[in-house]
């Protein structure tokens, strides 16, 4: 049977890679990689330059295939991300039965972490579904964009006896969660902390956390909102592209101590 590795490669840092995922690199026959396109080309070769650095054996094969659209302009964000899914999944049910004999081991190569706000597990699952294509598959967790922006500015997530939420800009805009004074937040493509710059919040900062163009800001929120969004419209404008995740914590007499 075809088997699947999901392997997290950590937040853009090559020395993110575990040893466990590691070995998985080198068991893979053919690696899968979806293109985003000529301006996130840096994220395909930051993959390949993994493999060069990583892998012992030169025998694999790299098969690319152009990733989907999503449509940003609608309201209607389910139905998009739904959508979104189904034709990702149809590419690669054309790419697992069509690049992958039955014997082989083909690995999708995923950012972070695979449990954190990526679609790969739900797409592979949706395939299985089908009945189309048969394959086996396992998950090697990797660092995520999370855990690597707390140890970049040398923190915790949570603060003592106290819970962490992890959200999105788009969850967050419908207000700070009750009960929680830690709350990380990714994909936030509107920079959604400014609604909070009145409040007496802390800012821990990070865009392509891990990679040489890496930025980091933290501080009292009201101090360093039009900071972060200068340097955040900056950093597009010259990449064309930007992740960035952050953590805002609720004063409580501890100061941040990263950059």
């Amino acid at each position: 049977m075809r088997k699947i590795l999901v392997i997290g490669i950590g937040a853009g840092d090559p020395d993110h890679l575990t040893l466990q995922a590691v070995k998985a690199l080198n068991e893979v026959d053919v690696f899968f990689i979806l293109d985003k396109g000529e301006e996130k080309q840096d994220l395909v070769q930051l993959r390949r330059d993994i493999l060069e650095q990583h892998v012992e054996q030169g025998s694999y094969r790299l098969v690319e295939a152009r990733d989907p659209d999503r449509d940003r302009s609608t309201p209607a964000y389910s139905p998009a991300v739904g959508d979104w899914r189904r034709r990702r999944a149809d590419i690669c049910e054309r790419l697992i039965r069509e690049e992958l004999t039955q014997d082989a081991c083909g690995a999708f190569l995923v950012w972070g972490d695979p449990s954190l706000y990526d679609s790969t597990l739900a797409i592979l699952e949706d395939i299985l579904g089908r009945g189309t294509v048969e394959f086996d598959h396992s998950v090697v967790p990797g660092v995520s964009s999370v855990s690597a922006l707390a140890a970049r500015h040398r923190t915790g997530l949570n603060q003592v006896g106290k819970p962490v939420q992890i959200t999105t800009g788009r969850r967050l805009a419908e207000g700070f969660p009750d009960g929680v004074e830690d709350v990380v937040v990714m994909l936030d493509a509107h920079q959604t902390f400014s609604r909070f710059a009145d409040d007496d919040l802390h800012i821990y900062w990070g865009a392509y956390v891990g990679t040489p163009d890496e930025i980091l800001v933290s501080g009292r929120l009201s101090d360093v909102a039009d900071r972060i969004r200068t340097l955040r419209a900056e950093a597009r404008e010259r990449k064309g592209w930007i992740m960035d995740t952050y953590l805002l914590r609720r004063h409580s007499g501890q100061e941040p101590t990263g950059g």
